[in-house]
């Protein structure tokens, strides 16, 4: 690569964003088209405009909060709402540039998944569906159990429900049952 070379967040061909304590200073056409918005909709707005529920949004801050510090990379997969309600799920990575304080000045990349948002899915409870994405994430017990500041007994009971909701018999099966059930839209 040339020296010197640098590129305006503009010209990134994935949806970026860069955000201050949570509210989106500048992203690209790629990020406001994802969402349906223009991106002078989106300048100096916080995140929670693109969330279902206020609840989503703080517990996603209270998650990345913990993973975020120390200049690290982390990643998540959620619900997000574009400008028409439309919900989606989507691939979240972000790296923080400031150790003390993670949220401070952060640079994101968004990715939406082909997942359904609506099936038989609709009858877990919030903490399942978390349980389950962490699941589909590949993640331990014990690293669900840390992520979500639970036991590893809570988690395990969870888990253990999840499979009896879904007639599943091992976490590869739960899996593909996030993966592919059926929506009902």
């Amino acid at each position: 690569m040339a020296a010197g070379l640098r590129f305006s967040l503009n010209e990134i061909p994935v949806p970026m964003v860069y955000a201050t304590h949570r509210i989106i200073r500048d992203c690209n056409d790629a990020f406001a088209e994802l969402f349906g918005y223009e991106r002078a909709d989106l300048t100096d707005k916080s995140f929670a405009v693109l969330y279902p529920k206020i609840s989503d949004f703080i517990r996603t801050g209270k998650m990345w909060l913990e993973h975020l510090p120390g200049s690290r990379s982390y990643y998540d997969e959620r619900i997000m709402m574009s400008v028409t309600g439309q919900r989606f799920w989507c691939q979240v990575t972000g790296k923080s540039f400031q150790h003390s304080d993670p949220f401070a000045h952060a640079l994101y990349c968004f990715q939406r998944l082909n997942r359904p948002t609506t099936s038989p899915q609709r009858a877990l409870t919030e903490r399942q569906h978390q349980v389950l994405t962490l699941v589909s994430q590949g993640k331990t017990n014990m690293r669900i159990a840390e992520e979500l500041k639970l036991s590893v007994r809570t988690v395990e009971s969870h888990r253990a429900r999840l499979m009896k909701i879904t007639g599943c018999i091992n976490s590869a099966q739960l899996t593909s049952w996030f993966v592919h059930s059926p929506t009902s839209e």
